[in-house]
């Protein structure tokens, strides 16, 4: 057994089949076949129940598939350390919220990539919960998430202090007649949005309990809900600011409890820091310590 065996395997067990596998190894079918049967031949167990559809992992191969990802993550980490000279370059693939994105970092993105040409940068964004995911799994060298994050395999680097406020329809200000009013709804992100949660508790807290959800897939669509008097939502104050300003939408101010929350950088901790990661976070956070000396 060696990593590529290990690869192969990782392959198939993701898409569940060896012709989708052999596709994306740019390789045959044949010889991805080969390699699993090799493979469990040299480790006594059978990976893999074949049928119509693909394959399906056995209890041994669900067992092996954990250590595969993680020797997938530690050649493509192994790489990346031997290649990073300290001079940013190379592919960058990192994750962000929306909000994040749309509020915080167009400039200091702009900057970066103005400074660092030989970086190819790609931007993901998600709900905290997919970003995490997705930086547990390898598949981003780290992402801007709302804090607090409690995992052992990562660690966080606050960047930004957001102060969240209540949108709601207009002349919609006393909270307490939402449960009254059942055409009015919570309008959120998908599950796994932290702002999400937050909305759901703090209504809670206020006995607003039981109001039906609205999900939609960007900022705009949930502003543009809010402001047709479809419901309530929770967002930074930087995002709904001008809506507000236009008398589309109200916004209620919350204690800092509720209302102030940090936007973290995760990552892997046993990841290699690569130049690209450290000369972005230094890009990102060049403005935020001008603003505190200021």
């Amino acid at each position: 057994m060696d990593v590529h065996d290990l690869k192969v395997f990782e392959t198939v067990a993701r898409l569940g089949g060896m012709k989708r596998a052999a596709d994306e190894l740019a390789t045959v079918q044949s010889n991805v076949t080969a390699r699993i049967r090799a493979l469990e031949e040299d480790l006594g167990v059978r990976l893999f129940d074949r049928h119509s559809r693909g394959v399906a992992l056995t209890p041994a191969g669900e067992r092996l598939r954990p250590y595969a990802g993680r020797a997938a993550m530690l050649m493509a980490d192994a790489r990346r350390a031997a290649a990073d000279d300290g001079n940013p370059s190379g592919r960058l693939v990192v994750g962000s919220l929306e909000t994040t994105a749309a509020l915080r970092l167009s400039r200091p993105l702009a900057t970066y990539v103005a400074a660092h040409p030989a970086v190819d940068l790609i931007l993901r964004t998600g709900t905290t919960a997919e970003l995490v995911r997705q930086v547990l799994a390898g598949e981003l060298e780290g992402a801007f998430v709302c804090g607090p994050v409690d995992h052992p395999d990562l660690e966080s680097r606050a960047v930004f202090r957001e102060e969240l406020v209540l949108a709601t329809p207009p002349g919609l200000s006393d909270l307490s007649i939402l449960a009254a009013r059942p055409e009015v709804r919570i309008v959120v992100l998908r599950a796994g949005c932290s702002y999400r949660q937050r909305l759901e508790e703090i209504l809670a807290r206020r006995g607003v309990i039981g109001l039906r959800q609205l999900e939609f897939g960007t900022i705009e669509a949930i502003v543009g809900c809010v402001a047709a008097g479809l419901g309530v939502t929770l967002m930074p104050r930087g995002i709904v600011a001008d809506a507000a300003a236009e008398g589309r939408v109200d916004l209620l101010p919350l204690a800092p409890a509720d209302g102030i929350v940090e936007t973290l950088f995760v990552r892997r901790s046993d990841a290699h820091r690569t130049s690209a990661v450290s000369a972005l976070l230094d890009t990102v956070a060049a403005p935020v310590l001008a603003a505190v000396a200021e």
